[in-house]
This record gives C-alpha cells, sequence and structure tokens, in this order.
C-alpha cells in the first residue's frame, strides 16, 4: 500500500492512543482511498454475481477497526497491517458463508503464485485460510507477512516497517513462506 498523507495518519493513529476517539472519525477519510484500492485489487476478477463488492469489503473492515479504537497503534504501517489482518478475516468470513449456502462442493485447488493472485475466487481464499492457520503454528511471522503483501498490498519495505523486521527478512521469509504454501496447497 502507497500511502499518502502519512504523517496525519501517525498523527491521528497518536490521538486516538491517547484516548480521543473523534480521532478514528478523521482517520477513516484519511485512509479509505488506499483501503479501497486494496479492496479493489482483491475483488478484481471475482466472477459476475458476488454480492461482496468494495464498499462492502470496505465498510466490514472499517467496523473490525472501529472496535480495535483502543489498541496500541505503533504507526500507519501497524495500522495497514491490522487492516490488511481484517480484510483477510472478512473475504474469510464472505466465501464460508457463500460456501455454506452452496450444496455439494468438492476439493478446491489453489495455485499459490504472486503474478495470479487476482485470478482466484472466493472458495480459494478458504482453502488459502486453512494453510495459513497451518502455518502460522510453524512460523506466525511468516503468516504476517503474507497478511500484509497479499491481503493488505504492501511492499516489502512497509511490510518491514508494520513489523519491524528488515526488508531483508520480509524478502527471505516471503520466499520461504510462499514455497511452503505451494507446497501445502498443492498437495
Amino acid at each position: 500500500m502507497a500511502h499518502s498523507g502519512s504523517h496525519d495518519v501517525t498523527q491521528l493513529l497518536n490521538e486516538l492512543r491517547g484516548g480521543r476517539r473523534e480521532a478514528f472519525d478523521k482517520l477513516f477519510p484519511q485512509v479509505y482511498d488506499e483501503l479501497r484500492r486494496t479492496a479493489q485489487y482483491l475483488l478484481l476478477k471475482e466472477r459476475d454475481g458476488h454480492t461482496l463488492n468494495t464498499t462492502a469489503l470496505i465498510h466490514e473492515v472499517y467496523l473490525k477497526l472501529a472496535n480495535y479504537q483502543k489498541m496500541e497503534w505503533h504507526n500507519r504501517a501497524h495500522f495497514y497491517a491490522v487492516a490488511a489482518q481484517a480484510m483477510r478475516h472478512v473475504l474469510i468470513s464472505y466465501a464460508r458463508q457463500r460456501n455454506a449456502e452452496k450444496r455439494g462442493g468438492g476439493a478446491i485447488s489453489v495455485v499459490f503464485e504472486e503474478d495470479k493472485y487476482s485470478e482466484r475466487l472466493l472458495e480459494e481464499v478458504i482453502v488459502l485460510d486453512e494453510a495459513l492457520s497451518n502455518l502460522e503454528k510453524i512460523n506466525e511471522r511468516h503468516v504476517r507477512i503474507i497478511e500484509c503483501r497479499f491481503f493488505g498490498g504492501m511492499t516489502i519495505e512497509e511490510t518491514a516497517e508494520s513489523l519491524g523486521i528488515s526488508a531483508i527478512t520480509v524478502t527471505r521469509d516471503w520466499r520461504m513462506a510462499r514455497a511452503w504454501l505451494k507446497d501445502a496447497l498443492n498437495n
């Protein structure tokens, strides 16, 4: 996520951390466009007729983030990492609900390739979430990196900043996490 107005966002997060609840009402308009771009990216090329659109996804994320108002926000990168995690949870919840409404089913094959993110279907998100839950038991940082990069659209540098680690570590862990996921999803 390329973050515009980062000073304003950081200042509002500091105010929010200091107990000024009205800062959240000012914060969300500051980050809305960036969150919307990320949501559009995540929903790109979903099949026609699905009911979760960009606006609905952003509003669900807003509700999740509103519950986090008392969180100790470290900085804007931390905020965007939490927003990426919230998007993941909203997409997973939506996909599970949708799957529960369908009859039948079957195994879903997921190809986890960086250049094919936009081609996935919501059902694949469920399979991905299950794999991420398994990976989290092994290496939680790898999951946070995937959330930032995949669900948040964050760069290596933004991910490093949000997690408080070096860009080299993010690059290495991103490579290892993708390899683990490819193996897990193809078995």
